[in-house]
């Protein structure tokens, strides 16, 4: 029949097949916990202790309540289960569903793993944002199934912001799938010792990112260098070729930031290194980029083979991902590669030791760090083996402490000035100094309007460091007139990016010779402001410029993302949630609390509809002043359409 277990800061329920525990978890914070197990565990994979909270617990054996600041749940004894019901200022939010009895909620997978579900009501006016990015084209998710699983484009973070005032955190590092549909609310892991899920309400988005954030970390402080342009390509190959590209920018009085090392640079994947006949200076080259104030970046892989000299010491110490079956091979790149395991405390010491030595030593302070998913195929994560246990309950947990072996080490050696490019992220990797992006997207009008939704969804999961290969990563035709189109409309989108980051493999024209005969791993085409047109350069020239005027606001703005999770990227409904409009709009935006931006998004485009909210604001350009509502805007090839609060200090930056 089950039974109710009030204590003085949580309840229980005890039933056959079934415990289940309700706690605070700071204020306006409720964790839930159930298991099959006899025991539940204390867990909390990347979610930080709990700050002290008040909470009042009352009731009796048929019916007891937790309340926490505003926020409260109820569990009410039905029958031989129970039903939870969330309210917010008393009002109901969230409940549970009923959908069987608990064999439908934990279906055994092996040893004390169930593959584990938990069901919600669905609310018909209720509106669903966040759970990570990938190439898709849906911001609102209501209607909309998802997996949960990491790979090259997709990064899976389970938490979501309700309309109706909370955030909702799936505490589950594992494989799994979530659904938002006209009938339910679902998340589910397809293997878990126990089901796991914090509730986090607020008045405002605002509020909810802060306490979510409360819980995962906040960004630290962004570097100013990051703030501003970088210039990046598939690949320079040499360190003659990545030079004279940083001396060009600088002679034509470009302003640019950072400049990025991309993969292949190294001896063997694995030897994280310079080739010494393409590279033969590093210490030099990096000396000369930031005597130009720019900074270098290097790409790191976490792929190795046993080709690499580190191989045979890491293997034997298990400090890469085994396979519970099979061999070691998981990615095949070059020859088959396996990935180190950075979840164990002992890799993340001893390939930063390697790191130490070469890259670090030559003055390199910043990372890209590629392949962060891991890229592993097939995807059976249930096949790997990781030091945190078997890939099926921990395989999202990759990218976490992939970037948390890079900032710990880098803050150890006195930096601060982090900022790691990296492919995939996890709730809690914001702390980490993880700068996210869309991975190796195809060089179309689908897929910038797509990173839209990609950049606006990450800050609503309180990634706030984020960007976009600029002008697609695969298939550009640096020479066609789509591509010389797409690559002005996505400039204006990096513009108003947290990070501006051009990058891209781009198609070699029949004309280009190879620079470096027989290297191992070519570049594709020019990739430099130069390389698209003589019209194009001035055009992304001038953005460049604006970048650099609007630098200010960027920091101001990313120092209150690191105070309070606010992200410089936001939707419009973050900054006026009580607008209703504003939760249909998914292809413009704010960027800081006193710019809106509405991207151009499909070829040949110059028309599109803006909704201003309640206010007065100056539309950039003509610097005529426009009041609340739709308003149609026009924008040839060289324009963009924003609009400034009137009256604010940014305005004078256009």
């Amino acid at each position: 029949m089950g039974r109710i277990i009030i204590t003085e800061n949580s309840i229980g329920f005890t039933m056959r097949d079934e415990i289940l525990k309700i706690e605070p978890y700071g204020e306006n914070r409720i964790r839930v916990r159930a298991s099959r197990n006899t025991t539940l565990s204390d867990e909390r994979w990347t979610v930080l202790p709990p700050k002290e909270s008040n909470c009042t617990v009352t009731g009796d054996s048929e019916r007891a309540e937790l309340k926490t600041g505003d926020l409260s749940v109820e569990i009410t004894k039905i029958w031989n289960d129970y039903r939870l019901v969330f309210r917010k200022h008393r009002v109901e939010i969230l409940n549970t569903k009923k959908e069987g009895d608990v064999q439908s909620r934990h279906r055994h997978t092996e040893g004390n793993h169930y593959c584990i579900r938990a069901t919600f009501e669905s609310r018909e006016n209720e509106h669903f944002y966040g759970l990570g990015q990938e190439q898709q084209d849906h911001f609102a998710r209501k209607g909309c199934a998802y997996d949960l699983v990491h790979y090259n484009t997709k990064t899976a973070i389970p938490f979501i912001y309700s309309s109706l005032g909370y955030g909702f955190l799936w505490n589950s590092p594992g494989t799994g799938r979530c659904e938002f549909s006209n009938n339910r609310t679902l998340w589910q892991s397809d293997s878990a010792y126990q089901m796991d899920y914090i509730v986090i309400g607020g008045d405002t988005p605002a509020e909810v990112i802060y306490r979510y954030c409360e819980l995962t970390g906040f960004a630290p402080h962004f570097p100013y260098w990051a703030s501003g342009f970088w210039q990046s390509k598939l690949r320079y190959e040499s360190q003659e070729d990545l030079l004279s590209v940083a001396r060009e920018y600088k002679n034509r009085n470009i302003p640019i930031s950072a400049i990025v090392i991309d993969y292949f640079h190294w001896t063997e994947q694995g030897n994280w290194e310079f080739e010494p006949t393409l590279w033969p200076s590093p210490k030099e080259m990096c000396s000369e980029l930031k005597e130009m104030g720019i900074e270098p970046i290097v790409s790191f892989w976490p792929t190795i083979n046993p080709a690499s000299r580190n191989y045979s010491h890491m293997n034997e110490e298990n400090m890469l991902v085994r396979t519970e079956n099979g061999q070691y091979g998981i990615f095949d790149f070059y020859g088959l590669q396996t990935y180190i395991d950075p979840s164990n405390p002992r890799t993340r010491k001893y390939v930063w030791e390697q790191i130490k030595r070469t890259y670090y030593s030559y003055g390199i302070r910043n990372f890209w760090l590629d392949q962060a998913e891991p890229d592993v195929f097939p995807q059976q994560f249930d096949n790997f083996r990781f030091y945190m246990g078997n890939g099926a309950q921990t395989a999202l947990l990759y990218p976490y402490y992939y970037a948390k072996l890079f900032y710990e080490a880098l803050t150890s050696e006195g930096e601060e000035d982090i900022a790691l490019l990296i492919r995939s992220a996890y709730p809690g990797s914001q702390k980490f100094g993880a700068l996210a992006w869309s991975g190796d997207i195809p060089s179309t009008f689908e897929s910038l309007r797509q990173s839209v939704v990609s950049g606006l969804s990450m800050a609503m999961c309180g990634i706030p460091w984020w960007n976009s290969d600029i002008g697609g990563f695969h298939g550009g035709d640096i020479e066609s007139d789509y591509f010389r189109e797409l690559i002005v409309r996505w400039f204006q989108f990096g513009v108003f990016s947290p990070v501006m980051r051009l990058h891209g493999s781009r198609l070699r024209p029949a004309t280009q010779k190879d620079r470096h005969p027989g290297v191992k791993e070519r570049s594709g085409g020019d990739n430099e402001i130069w390389s698209f047109g003589e019209r194009n350069y001035l055009i992304l020239k001038s953005l460049i410029e604006l970048r650099q005027r609007l630098r200010p606001y960027i920091m101001d703005n990313m120092q209150a993302a690191s105070e309070k999770g606010v992200p410089l990227m936001r939707p419009m409904f973050f900054e006026f949630p009580e607008d209703e409009e504003c939760y249909k709009l998914d292809d413009q935006y704010m960027f800081g609390g006193d710019i809106i931006f509405a991207p151009i998004l499909n070829q040949g485009q110059t028309e599109r509809s803006v909704y201003l909210p309640e206010g007065r604001w100056i539309r950039v350009g003509d610097m005529k002043a426009y009041g609340k509502g739709y308003i149609s805007c026009h924008a040839e090839i060289d324009e963009f359409i924003a609009f400034v609060r009137d009256g604010t200090e940014v305005l004078k930056s256009f």
